[in-house]
């Protein structure tokens, strides 16, 4: 075992996941794990990263196996002791024209985007260091106001998600409240969106701000700090390649919040983040200026 500072990304083989990789392979004092669920496509990334000059490691992670999450934490840990910066990076979204009926898009969405990251936080927290960084890779379409069903269900609705006393329990009621709805049809009559991409991304902001409570309220492994962030409209295959931002100005905001020094009274915690590093209030409609 080492005392090697270690960072992860999840889903880093492409887009701006790889982006984040390389950032930290810049910037990070340690060893920078570039994970994937597919061996083929990881490797295949990291030996591109290579020729740039390059090196971060690779290991398997496939964040819907928990096998595989269990697998990689017993690694790092017989490896390296632990985890200093954790960035959850790794989703999937379903296209506009996907012919999936809705009820199924949400199901798997949520499973993906919200469930399997709430599963990989409970197996690789505990081995999380005292300092360390998380990053949840959230959206625009992660923020409170995207709950923009009908009203007023989705002003109750908006409440119950910006609870300060929401648990981990109630916001898995809520995801699972949001699917039922989507499977029979009057999810928008209820107060939901009609994208399943948005609500899952929600549930993972609200999900931040219980992981940084529960963070501080941890003597054992004093100044973790866990934030959830918007890197913007980005070049990749998720946005189908319509956003005008490169992998790299999407990983900005991301490598920011991975590097945040000693923790201070102006560190972000718990925080929304926009692209730009603007901390926004998460519980308030967006400034008008604040688009992608």
């Amino acid at each position: 075992m080492s005392s090697t500072r270690v960072a992860v990304v999840t889903g880093g083989n492409k887009g701006i996941g790889y982006a984040i990789v390389k950032g930290l392979c810049e910037k990070f004092d340690g060893v920078v794990y570039l994970t994937a669920r597919d061996e083929g496509r990881g490797k295949a990334s990291v030996a591109e990263l290579n020729k740039l000059g390059y090196k971060p490691l690779f290991h398997v992670l496939d964040i819907e196996k928990t096998d595989s999450v269990v697998a990689f934490k017993e690694y790092i840990v017989k490896t390296h002791g632990g985890i200093d910066v954790l960035v959850n990076n790794a989703a999937i979204a379903f296209k506009h024209d996907a012919k999936e009926p809705f009820g199924e898009q949400a199901e798997v969405t949520v499973r993906v985007n919200f469930t399997a990251v709430l599963n990989t936080c409970h197996v690789l927290f505990p081995i999380l260091r005292h300092g360390a960084r998380v990053v949840n890779i959230s959206s625009c379409l992660g923020h409170l106001f995207n709950i923009n069903g009908e009203e007023p269900h989705a002003s109750k609705l908006r409440e119950r998600f910006a609870s300060p006393n929401l648990t981990e329990d109630e916001l898995c009621a809520l995801m699972e409240e949001f699917v039922r709805a989507a499977k029979a049809g009057d999810h928008v009559a209820k107060g939901w969106p009609n994208s399943a991409y948005n609500a899952s991304k929600v549930g993972l902001s609200a999900l931040t701000r219980i992981q940084q409570k529960e963070f501080d309220a941890d003597s054992n492994r004093p100044g973790i700090v866990v934030n959830h962030v918007h890197p913007g409209y980005v070049d990749t295959d998720m946005t189908s390649h319509k956003g005008p931002l490169t992998i790299e100005e999407g990983a900005v905001a991301p490598l920011y919040l991975a590097l945040l020094p000693p923790t201070d009274d102006k560190t972000p915690k718990g925080a929304f983040v926009w692209r730009d590093k603007t901390v926004l209030d998460w519980t308030k409609k967006l400034p008008s200026n604040y688009i992608f």
